[in-house]
């Protein structure tokens, strides 16, 4: 089962260990679904954990730590081509990564341009709380 995660749901993850979004990431550290990953995210997930409201539940090396892993963990892909599908072009990348990996779900927690499109080809989107449900993670 291959899935896209939105940067929200790995910051999630690392300031609440017992929240749904830790769920999924435990899950891909177990090898029950692959994550997928790309340059874009990584560099999103650096610009997201430096903001000062975000640093004030993490501790940066805690960041760098899940950033090592998901290098490790994740299936990278090198995206070639562009999709224009959101109302915020800097979501886009996810839509490409999704449609890229052929992934089966796009987890996340922007519910008014992500979540809102509800599929991208064959990419179900869902919010974490279903992805858990829908896996039985």
């Amino acid at each position: 089962m291959r899935v896209v995660l939105d940067a929200n749901i790995l910051i999630s993850a690392l300031i609440r260990p017992k929240s749904v979004a830790r769920q999924i990431y435990e899950g891909a550290r177990s090898g029950r679904i692959a994550l997928v990953t790309c340059d874009a995210q990584f560099d999103e997930f650096r610009r997201l954990t430096r903001y000062p409201k975000v640093q004030r539940y993490i501790r940066p090396a805690e960041a760098g730590a899940m950033l090592n892993e998901l290098r490790e963990l994740a299936v990278y892909i090198k995206v070639n081509e562009k999709v224009d599908v959101s109302p915020d072009p800097a979501d886009n990348f996810l839509f490409t990564m999704a449609q890229a990996s052929q992934a089966d779900y796009l987890a996340t927690g922007d519910k008014e341009d992500v979540l809102a499109l509800g599929r991208h080809g064959k990419t179900q989107i869902v919010t974490a709380r279903r992805l858990v449900e829908l896996l039985k993670l």
